[in-house]
């Protein structure tokens, strides 16, 4: 006589280790997702560009960013080896590109463009871009269309009113950074994550026992 074979169902993989791999996808997601709500707005170029070495005095300098400050937040100085300030007229942003005016700058040796906005996603970013002249403007020119004073900075958005003023004058040795305390830290979302799955792996664990 044959003997009869007996199937075999093949087993499951435990239900904990789905449990596992699901909130290991959920980690990924949010440090994924927190990373990107964490950007602010970063510097791309400028004029003139930052270590560049000029020959003529500019007339007007600008910034590039990644993407379009708040418009209307936006402040530039041009502060030359004297540190006297050489910006005038008002700053204007268009799409990602600052900038402001210049007079005539009488000395030459390094210049730094203090710039500070308010980026996208709401929170103040600020820092600044050197640059050498080797020869000064003539004697009595001027920036073309602007006056001989700098014109008022524009008064802060109330709505940011939780932020550094975006509309003081930025320090001209200060180095780009950002608001130290604009979001929630990833490591936050690192332990809820793995809080979670430490638990439902118990949860499993402890029902089959």
């Amino acid at each position: 006589m044959t003997p009869t074979r007996t199937a075999h169902a093949v087993p499951r993989p435990p239900a904990r280790w789905s449990l596992l791999a699901a909130g290991l996808l959920a980690l990924l997601a949010l440090l994924f997702t927190s990373g990107t709500a964490a950007a602010h707005d970063v510097v791309t170029g400028s004029d003139p560009a930052d270590g560049a070495t000029v020959a003529t005095a500019p007339t007007q300098v600008s910034v590039t960013f990644d993407e379009a400050p708040q418009p209307g937040l936006a402040t530039l100085t041009v502060v030359g080896p004297d540190g006297a300030h050489h910006e005038q007229g008002p700053v204007t942003t268009q799409g990602d590109v600052v900038s402001v005016p210049v007079g005539p700058l009488p000395a030459a040796g390094a210049y730094e463009i203090g710039y500070r906005i308010v980026s996208s996603d709401g929170h103040p970013v600020s820092g600044s871009i050197a640059f050498t002249l080797t020869n000064p403007s003539p004697a009595g020119t001027a920036a073309p269309g602007t006056p001989a004073a700098a014109a008022p900075a524009a008064p802060a958005d109330p709505a940011h009113a939780g932020h550094a003023d975006p509309t003081a004058p930025p320090s001209p040795a200060a180095s780009a950074s950002d608001d130290p305390g604009g979001g929630v830290p990833a490591w936050v979302f690192v332990v809820i994550a793995l809080v979670v799955v430490a638990g439902a792996v118990a949860l499993v664990l402890r029902r089959r026992a």
